[in-house]
């Protein structure tokens, strides 16, 4: 592989419901985004993920008690790779559309879920730092940061339509 990438940070970030499509509108890219777990231990998960024709294996590490941060390791992989370790996978395979889009000096990506997690649309917007401001625009809902039900780790597991299914 000639041009492998490795990227080892605190990753900062706040996630928010989306109350409406209109950032579709204001998105100036989407790609399809496949991808599945090895590990989804609460201190760390291992996440194999196809993004268009690239692919990736990420650690995470536990979140810092707000939610706000965590350490991420993440390794570009071949499509070929990633595809055998999507094998390999647990059950649940999160599939969905990462919408990008920019507001002010900002960029929030927006998955709008398919699958058992349709009808689920959530946006995550990376900070500096965890006190950093930023423009919310008007689709953008309930904040739900810190909310262990939204990451993809635990919707591979417990998806969006077993809650509807368990009121």
């Amino acid at each position: 592989m000639t041009n492998q990438k490795q990227i080892s940070n605190l990753e900062i970030e706040r996630k928010f419901l989306v109350k409406s499509t209109a950032f579709k509108d204001e998105a100036f890219k989407q790609t399809r985004i496949v991808q599945g777990f090895l590990s989804t231990n609460k201190n760390r998960t291992v996440r194999v993920r196809l993004k268009g024709e690239q692919g990736f294996l990420t650690v995470k590490g536990a979140s810092s008690k707000n939610g706000l941060s965590r350490f991420e390791w993440e390794k570009e992989i071949t499509k070929t790779e990633a595809e055998s370790l999507l094998q390999l996978c647990k059950k649940g395979v999160i599939d969905k559309i990462r919408y990008e889009v920019k507001v002010n000096n900002h960029i929030f990506e927006v998955d709008e879920f398919f699958g058992e997690n349709q009808g689920l649309i959530v946006a995550e917007v990376e900070l500096q730092t965890e006190t950093e401001t930023f423009v919310k625009p008007d689709w953008l809902g309930k904040e739900v940061t810190g909310k262990i039900k939204y990451y993809n780790s635990q919707l591979s597991s417990k998806p969006f339509a077993a809650w509807k299914r368990n009121k």
